[in-house]
């Protein structure tokens, strides 16, 4: 019986690591110090030392009011920064009262129609100190400018909040399928942000390039890592060509990784993946400040490891990939709930998940030094060996003309596919053990507890937004979402009507219906 052993993206695991597996092995090259180049033992020089990664909680369901109640219990338990998930018709530019959002409002997130909603999402939140993850993509634009129009009326200028959009429209088309328009118009919506922020919102992360959700669709961390550097490549290439200068813009790029059960690769892969985006900026685009050159990341806990079966096993993956992702470096952190394989969190399952940050930051020692791992023959030696993988699946990539070229040809979806495939074929071949799945089962006993969502709430949401519409003035509406249609036409940027229209009550899917009109709906494989 073979005793081979491979990671998830199938690289050979030894059974002994030695000093000749790093033979000729330079660690000023290879590993540098903490917040020096090439970054592979992070990006500051004290790491957690200093201060703990944020602890941002993903929280977002129903309507803005149940939301903010979620916020406000995190930040009470601890949480150092809020992240928001969106429904499915807020993600695709639809109001709650359009046919196609039927069913789906405030299921997978919260329901943001309006700048009221807005109002309420963000009630009692201090703007001026709260950093705010928000994850949407096609609308990412429409939702800053919402943030930003409360933070005024609050009384806190733009250039002092901050937060992050995930505008991070190419991995929609890789994997995970919340896109409106055709991929190059998005592209100009995603440098125009850039744009637009460099000018007005200088805090703002304009970008978390995502890797998260090529990972749970099935990718390997090799393609993970890959795949997202090179739609961050497409970006920064699009950026250039709209007159941006590399250090005006590249500062606030960050990144999105997934953590996942394979503990070393999954350490190697955060290293290696700061290494590569150094090379990347230094040698290939030029940057000059040092700030261009960082690859910051979000990580987040994976989604698809857990197991609706024995849902408490969970706690203990959860926490595994969270150490991995701390000793990998990251700078925020959201630990998935041990009952999200069955609904959204509960109230106890993301306390849970939050403690199990805490209890990592604070009892266990893991923080006290940078990098730990630096110098293990095993860790050295894997992390180079993802690094090289992953610059073969890029070179591929540039060879093709790029990502979008590579999206449009169906490239990184044909391999992601082909992985997910054979991970799912190991599991049911019962040559992968899931805890609890095809290994250890129990039988079920009772239904599980699982979060509820009132179907009132969609009610609720669309006779709000009812009467939020008929108290308008239509006629400023209508003007300015006129606006909105011509500078989707020429080439101005299209920020600043698009908040013009919001500021007259105009609404998310009013907004994106009038960029619609003029960049038309993308069909996958059309």
């Amino acid at each position: 019986m073979s005793d081979e052993r491979r990671t998830d993206s199938g690289i050979e695991i030894k059974a002994l690591y030695q000093p000749a597996d790093l033979a000729g092995w330079d660690p000023a090259v290879r590993l540098g110090e903490p917040g020096r180049p090439p970054y592979t033992r992070g990006i500051y020089p004290s790491m957690y030392r200093g201060k703990l990664w944020t602890m941002r909680q993903y929280a977002g369901f129903g309507t803005a009011r149940s939301t903010n109640d979620r916020f406000k219990f995190l930040l009470n338990a601890g949480q150092t920064g809020l992240s928001c998930a969106f429904d499915l018709p807020t993600q695709m530019g639809y109001d709650s009262d359009h046919p196609r959002a039927e069913g789906e409002v405030g299921r997978v997130g919260v329901a943001i129609d309006s700048i009221a909603d807005m109002r309420m999402l963000l009630d009692g939140i201090p703007l001026d100190t709260a950093s705010m993850s928000m994850t949407i993509n096609s609308t990412a634009a429409i939702l800053l400018l919402l943030y930003e129009l409360v933070a005024e009326e609050k009384g806190v200028a733009a250039s002092e909040i901050s937060g992050t959009i995930q505008n991070d429209i190419l991995k929609e088309y890789i994997a995970r399928g919340t896109y409106v328009y055709p991929p190059r118009p998005s592209m100009r919506i995603i440098t125009d942000s850039f744009q637009y922020c460099a000018a007005n919102v200088p805090k703002w992360n304009t970008i978390s390039i995502s890797g998260y959700h090529i990972r749970e669709a099935g990718s390997t961390a090799v393609q993970e890592i890959a795949f997202t550097i090179a739609n961050g490549i497409a970006y920064v290439e699009a950026a250039l060509a709209a007159g941006m200068d590399i250090d005006a813009f590249a500062p606030r790029l960050s990144f999105f990784w997934n953590a996942h059960n394979n503990f070393f690769e999954e350490i190697a892969k955060f290293r290696a993946a700061r290494r590569i985006w150094y090379r990347l900026m230094h040698e290939r685009f030029g940057a000059k400040k040092e700030s261009s050159k960082l690859l910051r990341f979000h990580a987040q806990t994976g989604g698809s490891t857990l197991t609706a079966q024995q849902p408490e096993n969970n706690v203990v993956r959860v926490a595994v990939q969270s150490m991995a992702a701390v000793m990998g470096g990251t700078q925020s952190l959201h630990t998935n709930g041990f009952d999200e394989a069955l609904s959204l969190p509960s109230q106890q399952a993301a306390q849970v998940a939050l403690r199990t940050q805490q209890i990592i930051g604070y009892e266990t020692g893991i923080t006290d030094t940078p990098d730990p791992l630096a110098g293990s023959y095993f860790v050295e030696s894997l992390t180079d060996e993802v690094e090289r993988l992953a610059w073969q699946y890029i070179e591929r990539i540039d060879e093709m003309g790029g990502a979008v070229a590579g999206i449009e040809a169906g490239f990184q979806q044909g391999e992601i596919e082909q992985a997910a495939y054979e991970y799912a074929k190991s599991i049911d071949d019962d040559e992968r053990v899931i805890v609890g799945l095809n290994k250890f089962a129990v039988p079920a006993v009772g239904d599980p507890d699982i979060f509820p969502v009132d179907p009132e709430l969609e009610r609720g949401q669309k006779a709000t937004l009812t009467e939020f519409k008929a108290a308008r003035d239509m006629a400023l509406v209508e003007a300015r979402l006129a606006d909105v249609t011509a500078a989707a036409r020429g080439t101005q940027n299209l920020l600043g009507p698009m908040k013009e229209a919001l500021r007259a009550n105009a609404t998310l899917g009013e907004v994106s219906d009038a960029l619609r009109a003029v960049f038309g709906v993308y069909r996958a494989g059309s």
